[in-house]
């Protein structure tokens, strides 16, 4: 098929984008790896698209903060490719963006679709709305009246769904930094290298010693949207091995895994997904969060007998 017809504009300026959004049926057009395909299969008929590569602001990748390594986040901007990011610096600032952009589609996918577009879209299925929720990630939007911030979780609505209104948009997502203690994990099963997920794993573990401050998991492929669960009890009870996770991530499937049966697979089957990734990347966050401590134990002391 080919889309229903539409109007094309190219403003040079967020104000300008803003303005033709407010005019009327636009859409936001940033890589297009997501929008085009549904304009294809006329799943969606705007009658503007909005092209906002052009808005030389947007472009951005950043590292910004207080200047101590617990206050800084990675800014990443609506137009920046994933690509960009995939293969910057800065990208290791943020292991779990590291870990997750390899899995989203392909690599050719990956060098024209944005990092933003990705979390707009908000597939329930893909990688980097999963990483958002587990990282407590703030997304920034502009609109007519102002700019606004949201939480991760209060930016996902359901499928295909966020809070971002008609006369409004994503202008960049801001992730927080690593810090020493912590650990993360990320693991997803599909048919094939680069097709969605049938179910997927997030995990952010943060350690003091032996003892778990904290511990993050969501899933993805699994439901409407994203699912993150506090699990420090979890983790702590099975000192992060696998198999003593694993009754209680066979739990949590119980409780989050809905998505309907399908010809890739049950919903049972996709528990059973959920349960062995999920045991095994708390395990592996756990494990990551104790080493980064040791290293930044040995670092430090190294420093100090210099």
């Amino acid at each position: 098929m080919k889309p229903a017809p539409f109007s094309y504009v190219r403003p040079g300026s967020l104000a300008d984008v803003l303005g033709e959004l407010a005019a009327g049926d636009g859409k936001v057009l940033a890589g297009g790896q997501s929008l085009v395909p549904v304009l294809a299969m006329r799943l969606g008929r705007p009658g503007t698209l909005v092209d906002i590569n052009s808005v030389a602001e947007l472009d951005e990748l950043t590292v910004s903060g207080s200047g101590s390594r617990a206050g800084e986040v990675l800014r990443v901007g609506a137009t920046t490719r994933q690509r960009v990011l995939e293969r910057s610096e800065e990208v290791r600032r943020v292991p779990l963006l590291g870990m997750a952009l390899p899995f989203v589609g392909h690599r050719e996918l990956r060098s024209r679709g944005t990092v933003c577009g990705s979390l707009a879209h908000a597939d329930p299925a893909a990688e980097l709305p999963a990483v958002a929720c587990c990282l407590g990630a703030v997304l920034e939007i502009a609109a007519p009246s102002g700019h606004r911030r949201l939480s991760a979780a209060e930016f996902f609505a359901g499928a295909m769904t966020t809070a971002v209104g008609p006369d409004e948009v994503l202008v960049a997502a801001e992730f927080p930094v690593a810090r020493a203690g912590e650990g993360f994990g990320f693991a997803e099963i599909a048919r094939r290298h680069g097709d969605f997920a049938l179910a997927g794993v997030v995990t952010r573990v943060v350690r003091d010693g032996d003892r778990v401050v904290t511990a993050t998991l969501t899933g993805f492929g699994i439901s409407d949207q994203p699912v993150t669960r506090d699990v420090a009890q979890l983790v702590q009870a099975g000192d992060g091995l696998p198999a003593a996770l694993r009754e209680g991530t066979a739990e949590l499937a119980a409780d989050l895994v809905d998505t309907a049966g399908d010809a890739h697979g049950s919903t049972g089957y996709r528990r059973r997904l959920f349960t062995v990734l999920a045991a095994r990347e708390l395990g592996r966050a756990y494990d990551s969060a104790g080493n980064d401590r040791a290293g930044n134990d040995r670092a430090g002391n190294d420093r100090a007998g210099s």
